[in-house]
């Protein structure tokens, strides 16, 4: 792999700052990672969804046992099934994962879901001690992400948010890239972690403001989507061809790794969900909402959340933010 990218944001600078990691054989590194696993001790992964399941792998791929819980149980036994050498235990609450790790990890899909597992009698808030630290990489809205961590802290616990860039892919290949905030000095104690799950980590200060950054960058990355669907739309009404069109997309300034991977599937009706459409409208949802409290009006992302919402009414919901293509192409009434 290539050295990993760390910063942090001070203003007015920007400092970087990369760590180098040593090749080695296949061998050497299943030995490094028998060895390594032998002297680490057990954290915790709450969520083993679309995202959660490859970030948890990758951490046991660094030589971590888990202790992990899902909303659905079924999903833990299958997880537990692909490591039958004991290196997952499956908890019965979110709470008993919190009690039996000092670290845990969270990976959940909406806010509503958050809530109710934090909140819950036998839920994360249930477990917290003044020996937690808890890491949310779920995407929600900054006062969410305050609310949590003032819940944790006020029992004593430690809290850093660190919603994640990236999809199925990057999350499976530990590719993400990780914008936190909230305790700096824990943000720098999971720095391997991070290393494990990602390509690159940010801190960016105070509780919300890495939940505000990831807010930003999927509004972006979903308005440029919907553009594309619109272009792709309009070529092929106007009897081009839309293949021409991405291949002259490509080849000009405009050329980027999202249409080079999602135009092609746009075209092709492949929409197996990476990164559902129903949590990308949400995530564009949330933006829109953070712009009103600005005193931005954000146009485009509210024309592109429409786009979303149209294509989540007509069923596509649970396919990928790819399948926003289908609402582009409606005609008008």
């Amino acid at each position: 792999r290539q050295p990993r990218a760390r910063a942090r944001f001070d203003q007015p600078t920007l400092q970087y700052s990369h760590r180098n990691q040593n090749c080695s054989t296949d061998t050497e590194s299943r030995q490094t990672t028998l060895d390594t696993r032998r002297n680490m001790s057990q954290i915790g992964f709450i969520g083993l969804g679309i995202m959660g399941e490859g970030m948890a792998k990758n951490l046991i791929k660094a030589g971590h046992t888990l202790a992990v819980w899902n909303r659905s149980a079924d999903k833990c036994t299958a997880f537990a099934a692909g490591f039958p050498d004991g290196t997952i235990t499956c908890c019965e609450a979110a709470a008993a994962v919190v009690k039996s790790c000092t670290l845990v990890y969270v990976m959940l899909s909406t806010p509503e879901a958050a809530k109710a597992v934090y909140e819950a009698a036998d839920g994360i808030l249930a477990g917290v001690s003044e020996t937690s630290k808890i890491v949310d990489c779920a995407t929600l809205a900054p006062e969410d992400m305050i609310r949590l961590s003032k819940q944790v802290t006020e029992k004593g616990g430690r809290f850093v948010e660190a919603p994640v860039s990236g999809s199925k892919g990057p999350a499976h290949n530990g590719q993400l890239i990780f914008l936190c905030a909230g305790d700096e000095a824990l943000f720098k104690e999971i720095a391997s972690d991070l290393d494990a799950m990602g390509k690159a980590s940010f801190f960016f200060g105070a509780p919300g403001a890495g939940a505000r950054m990831k807010l930003v960058v999927n509004m972006t990355m979903g308005s440029m989507l919907c553009a594309l669907g619109e272009g792709l739309a309009l070529a092929e009404s106007a009897s081009l061809d839309p293949k021409q069109l991405l291949e002259v997309l490509d080849l000009g300034v405009m050329a980027n790794p999202m249409y080079k991977l999602k135009g092609p599937k746009m075209l092709a009706g492949d929409f197996d969900p990476n990164f559902p459409l129903k949590h990308a409208e949400k995530d564009m949802m949330l933006s829109v909402a953070l712009g009103e409290q600005l005193k931005l009006g954000l146009p485009v992302a509210k024309a592109a959340d429409g786009v979303m919402k149209q294509g989540c009414a007509d069923g596509d919901g649970d396919l990928d933010f790819a399948a926003l293509y289908n609402a582009t192409k409606k005609q008008a009434p």
